[in-house]
């Protein structure tokens, strides 16, 4: 794997190596230690404290401290998006400041920023009331100035009745009714304000059922709805005026009012006071506009300068947090005086983190450097795969199905090619391709802008994987080529088609009299294909054949894999009891059919290959007669039955013995070895001990391999005949795609009518984009998918591994608080 110290392998397929590591820091330089291994981010720490509570560590305060700090950067953020700003990105990690300083500085802040808020609230509070108390001024007024006059009309009404010609006796009643006593008048109180329009009806039924109809309710609507004093939202509104009489009346009214949220202003019946109030009111309204303003503009400032620095403050928060939690993590010693840590880290590392200690050391002014040693131990490692911007996609497809043991062979090298492809032969029309393609670029050449946009869970998703869909895109323009389909229409891109009319008299060039004219068609499939009667039949047959042609070879890829995952942790037993028993079977029946397609394209034979393989296994003895595609084939066949036959019980019998044999020599060798008791380290002591006195349960291993052969002797039928979904998928595609061209497009260019031909091109284009660009993508990829999942990867892949998660700064960016 190269040179551990001189840098990473980027070797993609094997983990990079990576060692037990174990710090011991001394406590004034412990803050700067681990600073700068999260600049480094190459380290990955194991809790050392994992029994205590988060309560019960060492830097609970600290934590606690910046959690605080955390809360009121919130707040700021919360404040700025009600105002519509977002914080500016200039400033980022500009440079440190000093805890003490922020802490002070965010709580001075919050504290101005509480109370510019809490004296807007109460500003904007009596403004509402103010305008409300200004409406009921006007409406009420309207409502007492049309009633005057409604009784001024009466008044003269019944003056000009008196001076007619009336009985003295109705004269005298009138006279009676109108010069009455003024002390046996009733006097009328009411009372004025605003009520949801929404709740205006039920309180007019409600307040006359509680008064028995002894009030009067008069009601204005407002054109434009007002910001309501206590919810601080806009509602449409009603003015009105309740005349009653009595205190009884008055108290429910009053009842009434606050049950209903119903807002009540006093009002003067005369007219002087009610101009001199409302010229009172709407000055006090003008000093509160302008009040609110200026308050607005001074939090508006505030707000704008800390959002300039809000991103840098967070990450410092956020960084200072992280460091505290690592802290936490690590053991004190008993001195008091030193931090004890312990975590993986890559092989390549060693020198970075070395100069990274020293730094430390030297920054801190302490007078003792921190030590650096390297444990031994027989954990499992973490799996560590350098990647970039386009392999960690393809590594992300391999991690979801499970992450790779320590080391061993990552499919990921093989995905990034075998995927695409795959998906291409399904996917198999350059037309279609060029649109996968084009989509992909433009993510590719904004990814810079849209990786820092929050996008939704499709378009996220898209756009994580568009070094995969480019690549999707480039191999289906590739098979679409030599499928020879362009939204299902041929091309003659590569010369002339080999075919022509018999002679001249050849009207229906697709469907009779094709004699072959030129050379044949030198990359792809030939034009004149498409159409013919032949087409269907030929296609099938060439793209089942190929389906199992590539099944094939990639199983075969996955179990040579094997091989090599059994050399590299030197398991002959693995080689010799799995690999070769595999690669035998799976070669003496499905690598035979390959051998078969292959040569019957080669010959031209019309041999029936079903006919051969079914009868390889039911009559291996009798004759091939016109279904022999060599000399010496039916001597072969019955050899690779008989080795296909011998692989099973060489994989199912051999392998468990042999493991409880090599289990007893290593037991026995290290009971012998522990006489001496000075081989082992004294930190994995105690483990190599309790491996020492493991059981090996014989039967509980036979019965594993007896299972994992029968899962290989039918998983190579069922693999094989899964890889014919190939052949499904890009026959559907095609045909799918050839039914849109030919019933819409076609169709609709038949007409006349550039309505009709609009429509259609609409129809095709939306049918298109949504069923093959997007439908038909996805079930192609979910079909590739699974391909590599089941029928690559479990030959080999064990993928029981875990992730390394190294503590780095530069992930604290893109982690919610």
């Amino acid at each position: 794997m190269g040179d551990g110290s001189s840098g990473p392998t980027m070797d993609l397929l094997r983990s990079e190596p990576m060692q037990l590591v174990q710090l011991i820091i001394p406590i004034e330089s412990a803050f700067r230690t681990i600073s700068y291994l999260g600049d480094l981010g190459l380290f990955q720490f194991n809790d050392l404290n994992a029994e205590k509570s988060p309560f019960q560590r060492t830097y609970a305060a600290q934590i606690k401290r910046c959690a605080e700090m955390a809360r009121k950067l919130r707040f700021f953020k919360e404040q700025m998006r009600k105002a519509g700003l977002s914080p500016s990105t200039k400033s980022l990690r500009s440079g440190d400041i000093d805890l003490d300083y922020l802490e002070v500085t965010l709580g001075e802040l919050e504290s101005e920023l509480i109370e510019i808020n809490s004296n807007n609230e109460m500003l904007q509070h009596t403004y509402n009331e103010l305008s409300e108390y200004k409406l009921v001024l006007q409406k009420a007024g309207e409502l007492f100035h049309s009633a005057q006059s409604i009784v001024a009309a009466q008044q003269s009404e019944l003056e000009l009745y008196n001076t007619t010609e009336q009985s003295v006796e109705r004269s005298l009643l009138l006279e009676q009714e109108i010069t009455m006593d003024p002390s046996k008048q009733v006097n009328l109180g009411y009372i004025s304000g605003l009520v949801a329009r929404e709740k205006s009806m039920a309180f007019e039924r409600i307040l006359f059922r509680a008064t028995r109809g002894n009030v009067f309710l008069k009601q204005s609507v407002l054109e434009n709805a007002v910001v309501d004093p206590v919810l601080g939202d806009e509602v449409e509104k009603n003015v009105f005026v309740v005349f009653y009489s009595g205190e009884r009346a008055k108290n429910k009214i009053l009842k009434l009012c606050e049950g209903f949220g119903a807002n009540r202003y006093p009002f003067t019946e005369d007219l002087n006071k009610q101009f001199q109030i409302i010229s009172q009111v709407s000055g006090r309204l003008a000093e509160l506009k302008t009040t609110i303003d200026v308050g607005l503009a001074h939090r508006s400032n505030l707000l704008q300068t800390i959002g300039f620095e809000f991103e840098h403050w967070n990450f410092l928060v956020k960084k200072e947090k992280s460091i505290y939690h690592i802290l936490n993590m690590l053991n004190m010693d008993v001195t008091k005086k030193c931090l004890v840590a312990e975590g993986w880290c890559p092989v390549f590392a060693k020198d970075q983190i070395q100069n990274g200690l020293r730094r430390a050391t030297l920054d801190s002014n302490s007078q003792i450097g921190a030590i650096f040693h390297v444990l031994q131990t027989k954990e499992s490692p973490p799996t560590f795969f350098q990647t970039n911007k386009f392999t960690s996609a393809f590594q992300e497809i391999i991690d979801a199905y499970g992450v790779a043991k320590y080391q061993e062979v990552n499919p990921s090298v093989y995905t990034i090619v075998t995927f695409p492809f795959l998906f291409a032969i399904m996917f198999g029309d350059w037309g279609h391709g060029i649109c996968l393609l084009l989509a992909t670029l433009y993510l590719i050449m904004r990814e810079k802008k849209l990786s820092s946009q929050k996008l939704g869970d499709i378009m996220e998703m898209a756009f994580s994987g568009r070094y995969v869909i480019m690549m999707m895109g480039i191999f289906s323009i590739y098979t679409g080529l030599i499928y020879n389909e362009f939204f299902s229409v041929p091309f003659e891109l590569f010369g002339p088609s080999a075919y022509g009319c018999r002679d001249q008299s050849c009207r229906d060039a697709y469907t009779a009299g094709l004699v072959k004219v030129h050379d044949t068609y030198p990359f792809g499939l030939d034009p004149k294909w498409h159409g013919s009667r032949s087409e269907l039949p030929f296609l099938n047959s060439m793209k089942m054949k190929m389906s199992i042609l590539f099944g094939v070879a990639q199983m075969n890829l996955g179990i040579i894999m094997s091989y090599f995952n059994a050399k590299f942790f030197g398991d002959n037993i693995n080689i010799w009891y799995q690999f070769v028993p595999q690669i035998i079977f799976l070669n003496s029946l499905f690598g035979y059919l390959s051998l078969l397609i292959i040569v019957k394209w080669c010959t031209g034979s019309q041999a029936d290959l079903y006919h051969v393989m079914i009868y390889m296994f039911l009559s291996p003895t009798d004759d091939l007669d016109d279904n022999q595609l060599f000399i010496g084939q039916k001597f072969f066949q019955i050899l690779l039955l008989l080795s296909a036959l011998a692989a099973v019980p060489w994989m199912l019998f051999p392998r468990p013995f042999l493991l409880k044999k090599q289990h007893e020599e290593r037991f026995q060798g290290q009971s012998y070895a522990r006489l001496d008791g000075n081989d082992y380290p004294p930190e994995i002591e105690p483990h190599s001990v309790s491996h020492n006195h493991e059981e090996f349960e014989f039967s509980e291993v036979f019965v594993h391999q007896l299972i994992h052969t029968i899962e290989f002797v039918l998983g190579a039928v069922s693999n094989t005949a899964s890889y014919l979904r190939l052949w499904a998928l890009s026959l559907a595609h095609s045909e799918l795609s050839s039914v849109f061209y030919d019933k819409v497009l076609l169709l609709a260019w038949g007409y006349n009518s550039i309505i009709a031909r609009g429509i259609g091109l609409s129809v095709f284009i939306f049918a298109t984009v949504g069923v093959l660009l997007v439908m038909e993508t996805l079930s192609a990829f979910l079909h590739a998918l699974r391909l590599h999942w089941v029928e690559f990867q479990n030959k080999f892949y064990v993928g029981d591994g875990y992730k390394f998660y190294p503590f780095s700064f530069a992930s604290l960016g893109q982690d919610d608080e």
